[in-house]
């Protein structure tokens, strides 16, 4: 029988364990805050980012957002990242990508400082990552970690198939299990015989954007499957498993929707948490 992995239950938990650290920290006269920054109109980043601003305001922390038009000059979103950056009340920045077509995310991106870098995704941060550094880590990668750990599933000594080769998900959760001592392979939809990559796995991870890639053909049976992809259908949201094959073959599986959704947007908050932690303690040590 294959289980399904709730993710929204366990997402809940981390939320409320979050809530709870920012209402004692609160008392002591310092509440972490979150910067928002849209640029343009484009309804699914929207959703996205009032999704993100909800989930703080229900931690109890401070919501900063910056709306800008959606013809917003790279000087213009600059200054605004700065204006954030110095601002000591603000814990963390999230630029929502994707940016309007003028825009190059990568400088503005590298404007936000290592150390209120929410996302992950500076240069600095992804340096930190690939040193084994201190840093705040990308959000959907370190979700997929507490899933795994919230399951119990061991994964010092697993082998684990990363099946996508992404900036935000599967370069960084590959180093991120590696330094959970995982044998990781990486694969992705070019690769020649996918399955004789995955079918050995004892964790198998899909984030390519590839509807419906993996199935039966690539999963051993056991295997936790993890499935980062989501994709709306006629018939509903759907991932990049096919999951109905997988059903008794498969020892876990993560649904969709329902399974890492939740845990990005949960990992956010735990980021911004920890990015006012640390801020906190570097204060603290320079008084």
């Amino acid at each position: 029988m294959t289980l399904t992995i709730n993710g929204t239950e366990i997402a809940r938990s981390i939320r409320s364990r979050v809530a709870q650290r920012v209402a004692e920290t609160a008392a002591t006269g310092k509440r972490p805050g979150l910067a928002t920054i849209l640029v343009g109109d484009d309804p699914a980043s929207a959703v996205y980012v009032a999704a993100k601003r909800r989930a703080i305001r229900q931690a109890g922390m401070r919501d900063f957002h910056r709306h800008l038009p959606r013809h917003a000059s790279r000087g213009e979103v600059a200054a605004v990242i700065d204006e954030l950056a110095a601002d000591p009340d603000v814990s963390g920045i999230l630029l929502q990508l994707p940016l309007p077509a003028q825009l190059d995310a990568g400088p503005l991106i590298d404007r936000i400082p290592v150390t209120k870098d929410v996302d992950g995704l500076t240069t600095a941060s992804v340096g930190r990552l690939a040193r084994d550094e201190k840093g705040l880590r990308p959000c959907t990668p370190s979700g997929v970690i507490e899933l795994l750990d919230a399951e119990g599933i061991e994964l010092k000594g697993a082998c684990a198939a990363v099946v996508g080769w992404g900036a935000l998900v599967g370069r960084p959760l590959a180093q991120l299990l590696l330094r959970r001592g995982a044998t990781v392979s990486i694969a992705h939809e070019f690769t020649a015989d996918l399955a004789s990559v995955t079918r050995t796995a004892d964790i198998v991870v899909v984030a390519t954007g590839v509807r419906g890639l993996i199935g039966s053909e690539h999963v051993k049976s056991g295997a936790t499957v993890i499935d980062v992809g989501i994709h709306r259908t006629p018939d509903g949201l759907v991932g990049d498993v096919r999951a109905a094959e997988l059903d008794g073959i498969a020892g876990r599986i993560t649904p969709v929707p329902g399974g890492v959704g939740p845990m990005t947007i949960a990992m956010l908050l735990v980021n911004t948490l920890r990015a006012a932690e640390w801020d906190s303690a570097r204060a603290a040590l320079s008084v």
